[in-house]
């Protein structure tokens, strides 16, 4: 899931930037730091609890913020859907050396993503281990080593046409963007509590997917001098595949249809929390509108919208976990509570809206959206990792409001047998 194709297309994108190799190492590096410091307990919430990201999602949101969150998981989705069916539909076109009309082929693929998953996420999870993920790993590690020998060492240490600061704000955000999911404990929800468990796949997989990826496409950018996506998906294919399209197709089929059906896997989960409905119902509508999206990607460049994408989902889908963390680390260490994780409570249970979670969610989207640098005007305030201000933002301002709140209850609770004691006593003493 975090070993995609993109990650060694914005390789190019990045060297075409002026990104030494030694940045995008280091920042890539770091990137896969700051994603392992949320997602290790994003994932330890979901094992420890056995509830995915909705059910915790009702724990501290509320009834409405429940649904605000499920739609949010729900829209980044679908916008995640879309552009893989296009970059599979681009994928025909380059390998094949047709000229296929993109929307047609995105809005073809779109539809046929969704297959896999009406029969389980069994069926996804094999097609992802035994297929998906050994074949592209195999063709991106054959192309690593075999470039990096290529290159000359001084190419290596060449100086960067760009700032240090400008190299961790777009590589770092990338690398966190693409490989965060926020619903960790969806996929984690079956595995045993064990941090170490969860952190030795994700370190392997983020060392292969974020930094061996990209840095390949780096060096072939490098080697080459090819910048532009649709020329380096072919030069892959002729340089590793001796010119066999099939090969290199079946391959990138595998991996887009993967990803999608992991993607499909969480956000079906979200629908049917908003609006309960069959499962294969809630597949075939978020399969056509991710076939709509799809068709609206396919008009524009792929790369780009890709990274425009990575900046909003570093910020949208895992701030509403960072507050469950929070939560859930507030009730082990500081209020001393007691977690009740076999009854979850439904909707209708709940209270309209939970002030502090909504609050410090809406506050962790403006800050990370304000400096993300994709709003006209604002391109200022583009600095720093948009993703990790606004993970601090939402787990500092919920901790505060949230430890304001359990005070206010704890005086509340306090004050309770005193009150009923005097009130006791004064129906003794009336005559």
């Amino acid at each position: 899931m975090t070993t995609a194709f993109p990650a060694v297309l914005i390789g190019f994108e990045w060297h075409k930037q002026g990104f030494s190799f030694s940045q995008i190492l280091f920042c890539s590096v770091l990137g896969c730091i700051f994603l392992l410091a949320y997602a290790i307990p994003a994932s330890l919430l979901g094992a420890k609890s056995g509830l995915g990201y909705c059910g915790l999602s009702r724990v501290v949101f509320g009834r409405w913020g429940t649904r605000l969150v499920a739609a949010n998981l729900i829209w980044m989705s679908v916008v995640w859907y879309g552009i893989f069916a296009v970059l599979m539909a681009q994928a025909v076109n380059d390998l094949l050396q047709v000229h296929y009309s993109m929307t047609v082929m995105a809005i073809i693929f779109g539809l046929l993503m969704a297959f896999n998953n009406f029969f389980g996420f069994a069926g996804i999870a094999n097609f992802a281990r035994f297929i998906a993920a050994p074949v592209l790993i195999a063709w991106v590690g054959y192309t690593f080593f075999k470039t990096i020998n290529m290159v000359p060492h001084a190419a290596l240490f060449e100086p960067s046409h760009q700032p240090m600061m400008t190299a961790l704000t777009v590589t770092s955000s990338f690398v966190i963007g693409f490989a965060v999911w926020g619903n960790e404990p969806d996929y984690w929800r079956y595995s045993k509590p064990c941090s170490l468990r969860i952190a030795i796949p994700m370190v392997i997989a983020l060392l292969i997917g974020q930094v061996i990826f990209p840095i390949t496409g780096w060096l072939i950018s490098q080697t080459t001098g090819i910048t532009n996506s649709d020329t380096a998906t072919a030069f892959l294919n002729n340089y590793s595949f001796a010119g066999f399209a099939i090969i290199g197709l079946f391959v990138l089929a595998a991996s887009y249809f993967a990803t999608n059906d992991s993607i499909l896997f969480g956000s079906d989960a979200a629908l049917e929390t908003i609006w309960p409905m069959k499962h294969k119902t809630a597949i075939i509508i978020l399969a056509m509108v991710g076939a709509v999206t799809a068709a609206i990607f396919s008009v524009n460049d792929s790369i780009k919208t890709l990274s425009v994408i990575t900046d909003l989902s570093c910020i949208f889908l895992p701030v509403p976990t960072v507050i469950m963390i929070t939560e859930w680390w507030l009730r082990e260490k500081f209020f001393r509570l007691p977690i009740d994780f076999a009854n979850v409570p439904a909707l209708i249970e709940l209270p309209a809206i939970d002030w502090p979670a909504i609050i410090a969610l809406l506050a962790g989207f403006v800050v990370g959206t304000v400096t993300s640098g994709w709003i006209p005007g604002l391109e200022s305030l583009h600095v720093g990792i948009c993703s990790i201000q606004a993970w601090l933002t939402s787990a500092f301002i919920y901790t505060v409001l949230r430890v304001r709140e359990y005070r206010m209850e704890t005086v509340g609770q306090a004050l309770i047998p005193e009150i009923t004691e005097q009130a006791t006593e004064s129906i003794l003493i009336e005559p």
